[in-house]
């Protein structure tokens, strides 16, 4: 396969992806099934988003307002689909995968402010969608695919740029080099036991007057849709039959679609119509990773603490990850999100005792913070294989400060209150803390770390060197590196310079390892990631123990 920024022709196909009728129907997970598919055909994809909302990006967003923030190599705070993108191309993409209506408008403005447009009336049309254009292009020659995923759903007032932009595109390029598909829901009345093709219509009628016709349907439904459901979406929406693809909710799995869309031929269909060779294609390898997610052969479970619990997108890429790990171990994992906030000492053994494995989640401030320091005592304690993420490892920290070297005021700067004497041992650094601008002190994106050759991280990655990405503030205070490897934690992985704690891992325990950065952010679909995979084989040999018992 050629390498991802490796354009055969030095010329780009385009492929939009427009929503319709209601939101959350899966833009993301279809434009990278289809990516993916056009990837193991031979081509080199990437794939854009493009967000309506004025928020410049998602990185000042609660998790609970739009699930987690997903942070590139160049850092980039972005969507969660940028996720999806990268686990299913398996490659890193950058901020230029990613826009907002907010970093456009922002743009456009500064310039305006600047003096650039030479006096002029500043307008949505032509300076908003030449903003837009600009950034749909930014990659033009550079992959034999870019696809498009254009946020929202169609007829949404914010939305109308980006379409406006998208017409233009189709208007400048030949009918070879652009395709549209639009992804529609087709919903299904149990009472009168009949699918209901109006919305879907109404859908396209909207796209089409932005000027869009779509070329392909992607209808998302409940039950199989006949031959004449089929003939009459196309007839009234003016798309070819064999254009119209089901899209049935998945048994098991988002990574069954790649298969699903496989079966019902949308590849060869988009390949065809943008005049390309249908070159082979084996999913073997595919298909084991999703037999084993469908089939495993044994089960974990394993608790994800956290405090934003009532959205499992907040913690999407974790799920992920442990899906992916799951199947390289041939096991499910079962997770159980558990609430921080309502942790207590009385009650650690009835919602803990029962687990496999403790993750302690990342975060911010200083809510449900004590919950997350005695989860992680908790797995010390009980020798419960524990992996704490970002906060989950600085909690991991202060518990072992406070229980274990005697800090008994052992915190975090973050949960610095008025009045109140700590020892930090989770601080800003010196050269930080005189920095008002709080975004000015956060380490953002992949950094490199250097791995102690006797530990579990190397046995997990098996290099010295790795690079990890990070969303943080805080770091570890080396003023208490001494008695914290007096007392039994091993600082397995630091900067390449020594002066930053990448990694911590107790001595005494069969698997206990914190982290700074995000691992789950890189682990990938059929590869995952070193630290997941081998966090569940500790697992699953903690289960194989205390079954035992």
């Amino acid at each position: 396969m050629k390498s991802p920024t490796q354009s055969a022709t030095g010329k780009s196909k385009y492929i939009f992806i427009t929503g319709g009728v209601l939101s959350s129907l899966g833009k993301g997970i279809s434009s990278a099934s289809l990516g993916y598919l056009l990837q193991k055909r031979g081509y080199s994809v990437t794939i854009q988003k493009f967000d309506p909302y004025l928020n410049v990006d998602p990185g000042t967003m609660s998790p609970l307002q739009h699930g987690e923030v997903f942070v590139t190599d160049d850092g980039a705070e972005t969507d969660l689909d940028l996720g999806h993108y990268e686990r299913f191309l398996a490659y890193s993409l950058h901020k230029n995968n990613t826009h907002s209506a907010g970093q456009v408008y922002f743009e456009v403005i500064t310039k305006e402010r600047k003096g650039s447009y030479l006096g002029k009336t500043v307008q949505v049309v032509p300076h908003i969608t030449n903003e837009i254009k600009r950034r749909m292009r930014i990659y033009e020659g550079q992959y034999d695919f870019i696809l498009i995923e254009i946020g929202g759903t169609v007829g949404d007032i914010e939305s109308m740029p980006f379409l406006e932009t998208q017409r233009q595109i189709n208007y400048e390029l030949s009918s070879q080099d652009v395709l549209n598909i639009h992804l529609t829901y087709v919903p299904y009345l149990h009472s009168s036991q009949e699918l209901k093709t109006k919305p879907t219509q109404h859908s396209v009628r909207t796209l089409m007057e932005y000027g869009i016709r779509p070329d392909v349907l992607l209808c998302r439904t409940e039950v199989k849709l006949n031959k004449e459901i089929r003939q009459k979406i196309g007839l009234f929406c003016n798309v070819n039959e064999e254009a119209v693809i089901e899209v049935a909710d998945a048994e098991n799995t988002i990574y069954e679609v790649p298969l699903l869309f496989k079966k019902n031929a949308l590849d060869e269909i988009v390949l065809r119509k943008l005049n390309m060779p249908l070159n082979d294609i084996d999913m073997d390898e595919w298909q084991r990773f999703v037999n084993r997610i469908k089939k495993p052969a044994n089960e974990v479970t394993v608790g994800l603490i956290g405090k934003y619990t009532k959205y499992e997108d907040s913690y999407k890429s974790i799920y992920e990850a442990f899906i992916h790990s799951g199947s390289i171990n041939n096991a499910k994992v079962k997770v159980e999100l558990i609430n921080s906030e309502e942790l207590t000492s009385e009650c650690l053994a009835e919602k803990l005792g029962h687990l496999h494995g403790i993750l302690v989640g990342p975060g911010f401030g200083n809510r449900g913070i004590e919950g997350k320091i005695l989860a992680a005592q908790y797995a010390r304690e009980k020798k419960i294989p524990f992996f704490g993420i970002c906060l989950g490892m600085q909690c991991a920290c202060i518990e072992f400060a406070r229980n274990v070297c005697g800090i008994a005021n052992a915190h975090t700067r973050e949960c610095e209150e008025e009045g109140i004497v700590n020892e930090f041992v989770i601080d800003l650094m010196e050269t930080q803390r005189d920095i008002k601008e709080k975004g000015g002190t956060m380490r953002l994106g992949a950094y490199p770390c250097k791995l102690d050759s006797n530990s579990l991280a190397y046995a997990a990655y098996k290099s010295e060197e790795i690079s990890e990405r990070h969303r943080h503030r805080y770091e570890f205070n080396n003023d208490y590196i001494d008695i914290f490897k007096e007392n039994g934690i091993n600082f397995s992985g630091t900067s390449p310079n020594g002066k930053l704690v990448e990694i911590v891992e107790l001595k005494e325990h069969p698997w206990f390892v914190g982290v700074q950065f995000h691992p789950e952010l890189k682990s990938r679909a059929v590869t995952g990631h070193p630290l997941f995979i081998n966090f569940i084989k500790a697992t699953l040999q903690y289960r194989k123990v205390y079954e035992n018992v």
